[in-house]
């Protein structure tokens, strides 16, 4: 008998438990996640792969309540217009542009932007994922360091950026966006790597 009320006493003490563990487990639920976009196939692959893979769609899950499912935050960042431009050869002169030439840089860099972010909010309609969970948030500056900015003030909870797949040379010279992130977001990161048919 007492070892049968020992156990009814451990059984009762394993359920609030349980309990307790499902609220953590809940806790740790993805609910933002920002995603990279710019103008490469290999940003558009991850934006696929997250809406594939880590988003819940209300039209696959019914029963998913709309607090659960979570919100894809869509990051684009403009690089900055120098508007100077220093010569190749020599003689060393630093030639401006004019205010009509910036001012038309800048108009076709929003033109691009709008378009980027259309496409991508595209794929989440397309993917059932409504207006109402994918926001679009456009900053200017190093790419690098605005997108770990960004994370870090909105909170996410991952962030989602796509590879290039650029060799060590490459990468070395031209800097990674993914590789500062990997190293410098203070969120977890994913970085999604293009489909071995287009890595060939």
């Amino acid at each position: 008998m007492e070892t049968q009320s020992a156990g009814a006493a451990v059984g009762s003490e394993q359920q609030p438990l349980m309990k307790k563990n499902e609220k953590q487990n809940k806790k740790k639920m993805i609910k933002v996640i920002m995603v990279g976009i710019d103008e490469s196939d290999e940003s558009f692959n991850a934006l696929r792969w997250t809406l594939d893979f880590l988003f819940v769609s209300i039209g696959e899950a019914p029963e998913t309540r709309l607090d659960e499912v979570g919100k894809v935050v869509l990051v684009h960042v403009q690089q900055p217009f120098h508007h100077y431009v220093f010569p190749a050869g020599p003689g060393g002169a630093a030639f401006y542009a004019t205010s009509a030439v910036v001012e038309s840089v800048r108009k076709a860099q929003e033109e691009n932007t709008t378009v980027l972010l259309s496409r991508a909010l595209q794929m989440c309609k397309d993917k059932m994922v409504s207006l109402a969970e994918a926001e679009t948030l456009v900053l200017d500056g190093d790419p690098k360091d605005m997108i770990c900015q960004a994370a870090e003030q909105m909170q996410v909870d991952l962030l989602v950026v796509g590879s290039r797949g650029l060799g060590k040379i490459k990468r070395a010279f031209l800097g990674s966006v993914s590789d500062y992130c990997a190293h410098h977001a203070k969120c977890p990161i994913l970085i999604v790597k293009p489909p071995r048919e287009s890595s060939k």
